[in-house]
């Protein structure tokens, strides 16, 4: 399997979400996975485990893109942890290594990863997320993970 020619989604969002949040990721990481997806996230709790979590049930690839040194720090569901050394920083690089990114819930870490995405051009799906100028708004996971096929 060639994985440099599957989509990448990027699932971003906050680490401690509202437990609804945290099912649509689940929810959003099993769809994601169960189109053939790749899931790129921050690797760590929140919204980005359970993506991830969701993802591994359905048999897909997770890569996680850490703020820290170490890529033990990455949650369990991560196959491919990235360290960075970067902090906040790594957003920029989840948003670049995304083809499209699926934005829930979050503060100001997810939404500097939407303005990084905005600027590298790429769609930004929003779930119960920053009601910005150039989010697409989802109501369900289905629909946003239908609009990042798009």
């Amino acid at each position: 399997m060639d994985t440099r020619k599957k989509i990448r989604i990027g699932v971003i969002g906050g680490s401690r979400p509202q437990k609804k949040f945290l099912h649509s990721a689940f929810e959003i990481g099993k769809l994601v996975a169960g189109r053939g997806a790749i899931l790129v996230c921050g690797g760590l709790g929140g919204v980005m485990e359970e993506a991830a979590r969701g993802a591994k049930q359905a048999g897909g690839l997770t890569i996680g893109i850490l703020p820290g040194n170490n890529p033990g720090d990455a949650n369990s569901y991560i196959d491919i942890p990235i360290a960075t050394g970067l902090g906040y920083t790594r957003n920029s690089l989840v948003a670049m290594n995304a083809d499209v990114l699926i934005a829930i819930d979050g503060e100001f870490g997810t939404l500097s990863e939407i303005a990084y995405g905005r600027i590298y051009g790429k769609k930004v799906i929003g779930l119960g997320t920053w009601n910005i100028e150039g989010v697409v708004p989802a109501a369900s996971p289905e629909e946003a993970v239908d609009l990042a096929f798009r």
